[in-house]
């Protein structure tokens, strides 16, 4: 049935609608591999019907990269990053750097980059080594168990928090909050518009959530803190930092920090998770690991290629152009489906083998390039490794307890729980 919608063709007069890749439920078995894989057979691109338009799923390697390198032709900024469509005065309340195009994306990078290169990650690395063995012990001493509640979510979002400079003892409210954020781009959140004390329209809001209204919220008090008492933290270097003369705006810094916790708490907890999944099922990659530590670093490329934490990101298209023969009008949505290029056969050999010896891998868990390349991709990489060190240390082995409950979401390859034995 699959194969019947996907002759989308350049001298097309229609576009003939593809399978469905953004019901969320879909991806409570996992990703959808068979329907990406027919997907990346088609000529050309395949038009993807969504709410009131539709958008092109943009889902071979190549594709994805040429689309994120192209800043200018593919633009963040005139409809944001999201799969629906969002009125003036939204796009400017919920604007982020990821949400902006040169110079405003530009300008906003300079503000927090030098914090996150490999340099002066470096400096973390004792402060994230501590974090994770303390999680790590706490599981082995609970005997096992739900590997996200004890390991996955702690490490990450208290690195970030200490970067940051954040009371780490907020650490597990954020994280709660961050799951009602990943609920957001469900199809049936839980919270209601008022939560937290909201009253701010929800389509005002990131993930249309209250969650982010408490995110908000609690980064302003952060944020005034800082200005009355300054540290060597990121959040003093938000409020202070001027460029060009200018300061962030209100606006500015309120989203700054929303990305921040989010982006640096969910992203990695997911691929640590995912990491920890794949281990358990292909025993035989971590005795590789085992009898073999120079295996470290392609280990960690390969666990954010399997595990792929952001699923998709949105394009609009500045002018027409045209993308694998497909013609591409002025305005039209198109969308980077990193799930599936990650998986691209042209690209990766067996790409449906979790394979730690895997070298090149050209993945693309960070983004396909260009000036949207994740800021965070040092620091993600550094906290996979330091934990997989520190589970070498203690010879953990995983083995699947229970199945994982994943996030109904198309956005975020995430897992709420997932349980292990330890043998």
């Amino acid at each position: 049935m699959i194969f019947n919608h996907l002759n989308q063709r350049m001298t097309s007069l229609t576009r003939k609608p593809g399978p469905d890749v953004t019901t969320s439920s879909i991806y409570l078995q996992g990703i959808p591999d068979e329907t990406f894989s027919a997907l990346r057979k088609a000529d050309g691109l395949v038009w993807h019907p969504y709410e009131e338009s539709g958008f092109w799923a943009v889902v071979r390697h190549a594709d994805v990269e040429m689309v994120s390198r192209d800043s200018d032709t593919f633009s963040s900024a005139i409809g944001h990053t999201n799969l629906w469509d969002l009125e003036a005065d939204a796009l400017e309340a919920r604007r982020s750097l990821i949400d902006s195009d040169a110079p405003d994306h530009t300008r906003l990078r300079r503000v927090v980059s030098k914090a996150f290169t490999p340099r002066n990650i470096k400096v973390w690395e004792d402060n994230t080594r501590a974090i994770s063995a303390l999680a790590l012990d706490n599981y082995i001493a609970n005997g096992g168990g739900d590997w996200v509640h004890y390991v996955a979510a702690p490490i990450p979002i208290n690195v970030i928090l200490s970067i940051a400079g954040v009371p780490l003892e907020d650490a597990d409210w954020l994280i709660e909050i961050s799951n009602y954020l990943v609920e957001g781009t469900s199809d049936k959140p839980t919270l209601p518009a008022d939560a937290y004390g909201n009253t701010t329209p929800l389509r005002l809001l990131p993930f249309n959530s209250p969650a982010s209204h408490a995110l908000f919220t609690y980064g302003e008090e952060i944020g005034e803190k800082r200005r009355r008492e300054p540290k060597d933290d990121l959040v003093t270097r938000l409020v202070t930092a001027e460029i060009d003369g200018e300061k962030l705006s209100a606006s500015e810094y309120r989203n700054f920090f929303h990305l921040l916790v989010f982006a640096g708490n969910e992203t990695t907890r997911t691929a640590i998770t995912q990491g920890a999944m794949a281990f358990a099922a292909y025993p035989e990659q971590w005795a590789k690991l085992q009898a073999d530590h120079s295996l470290l670093d392609s280990a960690v490329e390969e666990i954010l290629r399997w595990g792929t934490p952001i699923l998709h990101m949105r394009r609009t298209a500045s002018c027409d152009t045209q993308v694998a023969g497909t013609k591409i009008s002025k305005g039209d949505k198109v969308v980077m489906w990193y799930c599936s290029a990650n998986r691209d056969s042209e690209v990766f050999d067996d790409p449906f083998r979790f394979d730690i010896t895997r070298d090149p891998n050209p993945h693309f868990a960070f983004g396909g390039g260009g000036a949207h390349f994740c800021m965070g991709a040092f620091l993600a990489r550094m906290e996979i490794k330091i934990l997989l060190e520190e589970m070498l240390k203690r010879d953990v082995v995983l083995t699947e307890r229970t199945e994982a409950v994943r996030a109904p979401s198309n956005f975020v390859h995430g897992v709420l729980s997932v349980e292990f034995n330890l043998t």
